[in-house]
């Protein structure tokens, strides 16, 4: 395959338990998840879209929703983590410390990781992980931790 067939990571799709709660945590991350008007408001509990500076698109479904567009949508559910570039170091503590006070679980303190950036995650209403991280300073990178499991 050819540099122009390449894969372009272009949307992520989240089944959802509470839509408005989901909705309202992105929308806090700077996403615009509007509710469908009109003819499609009977959509507003299963499908909220959005699309990126960057193109890339964030899509909310239902469960419902989700066993029409993937007849194999398992029972149970994996995580991801969905990073989002804040634009300084300071900002990923800033938007931690907001989220904590929100009340969204922490599943990693901000800290200076070892490839140069500031880093945090949090969980979103249903546990997925978002991270939270600064643009990568040259200056503060560190030794690479051990791979796991190597001697």
């Amino acid at each position: 395959m050819g540099d122009d067939a390449r894969p372009v990571l272009d949307q992520i799709n989240l089944v959802v338990k509470d839509m408005e709660a989901m909705a309202t945590f992105y929308g806090r991350l700077g996403l615009d998840l509007p509710t469908a008007t009109d003819e499609w408001a009977v959509w507003a509990p299963h499908h909220r879209n959005s699309e990126g500076e960057t193109g890339l698109h964030l899509d909310l479904d239902s469960p419902e929703f989700a066993q029409v567009w993937n007849e194999g949508w398992p029972t149970g559910r994996v995580g991801a983590v969905i990073g989002f570039r804040l634009p300084t170091r300071d900002a990923v503590d800033e938007l931690y410390d907001q989220l904590a006070v929100d009340g969204y679980t922490a599943q990693q303190e901000p800290y200076d990781a070892f490839w140069g950036a500031r880093y945090a995650v949090v969980e979103d209403p249903d546990g997925n992980a978002v991270g939270l991280m600064s643009p990568v300073d040259p200056a503060q990178r560190s030794p690479s931790p051990p791979a796991p499991g190597a001697a």
